[in-house]
């Protein structure tokens, strides 16, 4: 009975079919290809810049160059945090950063639901002129933003950073608008049905929904606004309220640059951005792939 049943069982499952090999493709291979270099290309200099730091100021001039430092000198991170205030210099970067991204989250989020999904006359050119200003170079607008803020008596303080970006941000309405078009109207029509007004389906439905977008863009208005040198070089004068980018200038003397601490404070300069995107590279893409260019 036992072979019987043995042999139906055999009988009953399908033959096993061989494994099929994939053919790759001379055009995947190329891609895969290009993007290995490009990758090489984009990380070369975080790559020379990490190895510069612990090197020796002979090593950083010798020739043939020394690619790996022998003996590596970690005390120039030491010497690069002792020779500048960087620990200040960290908490005026952060919390200016911190301020100006919740702040244009804020205000960009509301602009773009006004013109995403707000009917009202001129909202199109009014739009228009948003992007407009994206043209615009930051250095033509410097003068007359310095004069704006010396009349407030705002320069030489953080006020001079923090005010003039955290009021409008052209890109982060544009992000978010094309994000909002996405959403389908029947939501808020149901809400309305229900007597939702415009700042509870702003608050309630839209904010909800477009996370991915708000999360993409506040990493790379944390990293635009962690980077600013131009600004704060022309604003700020006292020492005590430099920021990061700001203060790694100073390491360039008249006549001798100590090339070895400021690569060390570039390195630990980078440190939170690269902290950031690591943490938050998922929202980043899925924001950015969620975007449409609708409307």
């Amino acid at each position: 009975m036992k072979t019987t049943a043995d042999n139906a069982q055999r009988q009953i499952q399908p033959p096993v079919q061989p494994a099929v090999k994939r053919k790759v493709k001379p055009s995947t291979v190329f891609l895969h290809l290009a993007l290995i270099l490009g990758s090489l290309v984009m990380a070369g200099p975080f790559i020379w810049m990490g190895l510069s730091s612990l090197k020796s100021f002979e090593q950083m001039f010798s020739i043939p160059p020394t690619i790996i430092p022998d003996p590596i000198m970690w005390s120039n991170f030491v010497d690069s945090l002792n020779a500048m205030p960087f620990g200040r210099a960290y908490w005026n970067s952060f919390y200016i950063s911190t301020i100006v991204v919740l702040s244009q989250i804020i205000t960009c989020s509301m602009a773009a639901y006004a013109f995403a999904k707000l009917k009202f006359p001129g909202s199109k050119v009014l739009f228009i002129a948003f992007l407009a200003t994206m043209m615009v170079p930051m250095q033509v607008t410097l003068i007359p933003l310095y004069l704006i803020l010396d009349q407030l008596q705002w320069v030489n303080t953080h006020l001079s950073i923090i005010v003039p970006n955290a009021l409008f941000n052209a890109f982060g309405v544009f992000l978010l608008r094309q994000f909002m078009l996405g959403i389908p109207k029947e939501m808020e029509e149901a809400a309305v049905m229900d007597g939702a007004n415009p700042a509870f389906i702003y608050l309630r439905i839209m904010l909800p929904l477009i996370k991915p977008a708000l999360a993409a863009f506040g990493i790379f208005s944390f990293i635009g606004i962690w980077n600013n040198f131009i600004q704060p070089l022309t604003f700020l004068s006292s020492t005590e309220l430099f920021t990061v980018p700001l203060l790694l200038a100073m390491f360039k003397g008249l006549y001798v640059t100590q090339w070895p601490l400021l690569m060390a404070g570039a390195t630990i300069s980078v440190v939170p951005v690269l902290i950031v995107y690591f943490f938050a590279q998922r929202q980043i893409i899925e924001g950015i792939a969620l975007t449409g260019v609708k409307g």
